[in-house]
Parts: structure tokens; C-alpha cells; sequence
């Protein structure tokens, strides 16, 4: 039987994973990238190292071996699952017809109009050639629901937010708050995910205690939506600006800051550095340099360094300099994204309910099926290319590899963090104009879009009563609301107005 908490507990599920995914990938991190073939204890690098380079390709082995096994159990199940009951399709699968009763017979000479198209019924004996003729009129049919598509829709932008979001999180938190690779993933798997997973159950869950018509998942979709856009438009505000590194944002002593190009200095004019990869360095002035041979340093322990000034002696450290006031930034953030992440994760199930009760039974296998081959178009694959696209604009320095442009050394964490979250508010404040959209075509006319007909009597509940064709007339002649109530708990209407005559 279908239930919003079911569903809630299904999707907080498929969220699991990737919670799991983010832990592994912490893991994989801190074990150096050749392992396998190298004594690692000869290494002069710890993981904390910017030169430091984690076994990307651990969790790739281990998650597909786990495929690999899991997937064969699936040999154990039969071809077909029969000797399933009839009552366990649920009250939704009675919806377009009537129990066994006398009135069978004119019931079943009627016309459907639960509104399936009756030349998109299934028929028995279609050959693969004429089913797949018919999915172009399906998916028009279900296309022209102002309320499917509208729904569909929203659920892909806010997939979208996800998507683009997630995948620079923890790049994001690497810029912003200057944390390792291993760190960032590990953050993000035991706090932001795991909130999302409960965030998507407690929305199941209140959908069903709340017993929320259709109208009702859409407002508690709306008021998700705005309390998460705010919590996005917090993140404008949080986060730590690039500081000053020499040759890039601020100039080297009594020499001229060349904006975009690679840094010159007469302290380093014999060092020849390379600008392939760069490992950032504190200099004791605070100041950050690309690498220690743009900080002039002589000596393998980052002392010696002719670029930083100071009386003392010329040193650095591995790493950027730290921003003042950037840890306590990053508590807040990590606040604001674990409560953003589950409320924003509560509005998942009210639009697939929404989505389930706009269409017919007979054509919610393939709904869904549309719904998630969109989410996967949609929301899934330009979002990443936007983000990506957005965060190389906000670039400062581009390491060049033979002359040609490689990955982006240093970025503008101020515009990186402006842009970043802005195309993410800009796709919630898109998901809430189709919600509203949605309400608005539920609202005018409600009996229209949903085909479950909640709030009516339906058929089961309808003949288990006392009502019969012999006292119909009598309990509900004195009432006219009860018999209009009557008439339109039946589905056929052809049927209605022969029983209307009638009473």
C-alpha cells in the first residue's frame, strides 16, 4: 500500500549512500596514492600537506566489488512475483472500478473517465513495436498536466541545487575555510548528509500524520523551499576572504602587482618557478606565496627566503595563512548547512506524492518513470557544468603546464562565494514559482488534476455502508449536499448521471 512515510523512508535510504560515500572517500584520502608501490614511511609528507595526494581510486575498487557481490543475489529472485494478493495494490489500484455488487453490470457497460485516455490503455498481446508506439501519446498526455509538469519541474530544480551544490562542497570548504581534502569529506558524510536522510523521513512522516491533501504538500513544499532559500542566503555572509598573496592580490616589495600573469620579483629572479603546480606557503609577514620558490626560500626547510621581509629570520610554513576570524565562520556554516540540508530535504516527498495523486493509476509506474529520467536529464547533469563554470570566473591564477592554461591555482574566495551560492538561490527561488504555479492550478480547480478523488467517499468505502439503490433515496433525497457528495464519489460520470436520473 502506498504511504508517504514509506516513501520517506525509501528515499532517506538512497541518501545513505552517498553519506557513506563521502566517509569512505576520507579515508581513501589519508592513504598516500602509491601506497601499494612505494615505502610510505620514507615520505617527508604528512596528510596535511598541500603536495599530499590521497588514494583516489580506494573507494572506486571497494564500492565496485561491493556491486559485484550484491548484485548476485539478485539471481535469487524468480522471474515473475506471483501469488501477490489483490489487496495489497492498495485502495489507490480500486480507483477506477467497483467491488462485486449488483450494479456491476451497468457499472461495466459504462465509459471510463477516470482521465486515462481510453486509447492509451494497456491492451493484452501488444508486441514491443506497438508499446513503444504509444510512450510519445502517454508522455504528451501526462506533459499537457500543467500540474505534473509543473511539479516535475520544481522537484528537478531542487535536485539541481543538490547536484551543483554538493559537487564543490567540499572544494568549496577547502577554499573557503582552508580545510584538506580528507577533512572536507569527512565533515560532510557524518553531518550535512546524515541531516538530509532525517530530513527526508520527517517529511514523509509529517505528510502522513498531517493527513495533507494535495494542496497541503504543496504549501508544505513552498514553506520548505523559503525556509531553506534563507538558509542559503545566510551563506552569502559566511566564509573567509583570499587574504594577500604576493604577486596576486598584493605586490612584492617595490615592485609592480601584474594581475593575471605569473608573479616576478628581482628576490626570486634566479630561482626560475614553475607554475605547473604550486604548494602555498605561510611566510613569517603573513603574507601567502605561491610556492616556496616564489617566497625565495634557499633551504628545504623554508628558511632562507629572500621575497618575505622581516628582521627576524626570512621562514615559511606549509599551507596558507589563516584568516582571522575563519573558524568560528565555519561553525556557523556547518550549523547552517546541517539545517538547511534537512529542511530543504523534507520537501522530496511531498512532491512525489503530489506527483503520485495528479495522475490515474494505471499510469503512475510510468509518471515516476518520467519523473526520475527527467530528474536525471535536468537535475543531474547541467547543474555540475553551471557551478563549475561559475567558480573558474572567480579564478585569480591558472597554473600553465607547456603554455596552455591547466587548473586554477587561486581563487577569489569573496566572488567564488557570492556566485557559488547565488545560482543556488536562483534555482530555489526557480522550484518556488513552480510550486506556486502548482498551487494555483490545484486551487482553481481541484477535482481536475487529482485523480484519487481525496476527501470523496471511493468505491470500497461507498458499498461497505448500507447504501443501496432502496434507501438511497430516502438518506440522502432530504440532503442535497450528501447526494452531490454521493454522485461524485462515483468515478464514471456516464454512471453518475444514469443514477441521477434514477434518485
Amino acid at each position: 500500500m502506498h504511504s508517504p512515510e514509506s516513501d520517506g523512508i525509501l528515499f532517506s535510504t538512497l541518501v545513505f549512500g552517498p553519506a557513506c560515500g563521502f566517509i569512505l572517500g576520507s579515508l581513501c584520502t589519508k592513504i598516500y596514492v602509491d601506497a601499494a608501490f612505494i615505502d610510505t614511511s620514507k615520505l617527508d609528507l604528512t596528510p596535511d600537506d598541500p603536495r599530499w595526494i590521497g588514494a583516489w581510486w580506494g573507494g572506486f575498487l571497494l564500492c565496485g566489488a561491493l556491486l559485484f557481490f550484491s548484485a548476485l543475489f539478485m539471481f535469487g529472485f524468480p522471474q515473475s512475483l506471483t501469488n501477490l494478493d489483490e489487496e495489497d495494490a492498495g485502495p489507490e489500484s480500486e480507483q477506477a472500478m467497483l467491488p462485486p455488487d449488483p450494479l456491476d453490470q451497468d457499472y461495466e457497460g459504462a465509459k471510463p473517465s477516470n482521465g486515462v485516455l481510453p486509447h492509451l490503455e494497456p491492451e493484452n498481446g501488444l508486441s514491443c513495436c506497438q508499446q513503444l508506439r504509444v510512450i510519445p501519446k502517454v508522455t504528451k498526455h501526462l506533459l499537457s498536466n500543467p500540474v505534473f509538469t509543473c511539479i516535475t519541474l520544481a522537484a528537478c530544480m531542487e535536485i539541481a541545487v543538490v547536484a551543483g551544490f554538493a559537487a564543490f562542497l567540499g572544494k568549496y570548504l577547502e577554499q573557503q575555510f582552508n580545510l584538506t581534502t580528507s577533512s572536507a569529506n569527512q565533515l560532510l558524510g557524518m553531518t550535512a548528509i546524515p541531516c538530509a536522510c532525517l530530513g527526508i523521513f520527517l517529511g514523509g512522516l509529517l505528510v502522513k500524520k498531517l493527513n495533507l491533501s494535495a494542496l497541503g504538500a504543496v504549501r508544505m513544499a513552498m514553506l520548505v523551499n523559503l525556509v531553506s532559500t534563507a538558509c542559503y542566503v545566510s551563506f552569502l555572509f559566511l566564509g573567509c576572504d583570499t587574504g594577500p598573496v604576493a604577486g596576486v592580490t598584493v605586490a612584492y616589495n617595490n615592485e609592480t602587482l601584474r594581475v593575471g600573469q605569473k608573479p616576478v620579483a628581482a628576490c626570486m629572479s634566479h630561482c626560475n618557478c614553475l607554475t605547473a603546480s604550486v604548494s602555498p606557503v605561510c611566510g613569517s609577514d603573513g603574507v601567502t606565496y605561491l610556492s616556496a620558490c616564489f617566497a625565495g626560500c634557499t633551504r628545504a626547510n623554508l628558511t632562507g627566503c629572500a621575497c618575505i621581509p622581516g628582521d627576524g629570520e626570512a621562514k615559511a610554513i606549509p599551507g596558507k595563512c589563516p584568516s582571522p576570524g575563519c573558524q568560528k565562520a565555519f561553525l556557523i556554516f556547518l550549523c547552517v548547512i546541517c539545517a538547511c540540508s534537512m529542511i530543504g530535504a523534507m520537501a522530496q516527498t511531498p512532491s512525489v506524492i503530489i506527483l503520485i495523486r495528479t495522475v490515474t493509476p494505471e499510469l503512475k509506474s510510468y509518471a515516476l518513470g518520467v519523473l526520475f529520467l527527467l530528474l536525471r536529464l535536468l537535475g543531474f547533469i547541467p547543474p555540475p557544468l553551471i557551478f563549475g563554470a561559475g567558480i573558474d570566473s572567480t579564478c585569480l591564477f591558472w597554473s600553465t603546464v607547456c603554455g596552455d592554461r591547466g587548473a586554477c591555482m587561486l581563487y577569489d574566495n569573496v566572488a567564488y562565494r557570492h556566485l557559488y551560492v547565488s545560482i543556488a538561490i536562483v534555482l530555489k527561488a526557480v522550484a518556488f514559482l513552480l510550486y506556486a504555479t502548482t498551487w494555483q492550478c490545484l486551487r482553481k480547480n481541484y477535482k481536475k488534476y487529482i485523480k484519487n478523488h481525496e476527501g470523496y467517499l471511493t468505491p470500497t468505502e461507498l458499498f461497505a455502508s448500507n447504501l443501496t439503490l432502496d434507501n438511497v433515496g430516502k438518506e440522502l433525497g432530504q440532503n442535497p449536499a450528501n447526494r452531490t457528495k454521493f454522485i461524485y464519489s462515483l468515478e464514471d460520470h456516464e454512471w453518475c448521471e444514469n443514477m441521477e436520473s434514477v434518485l
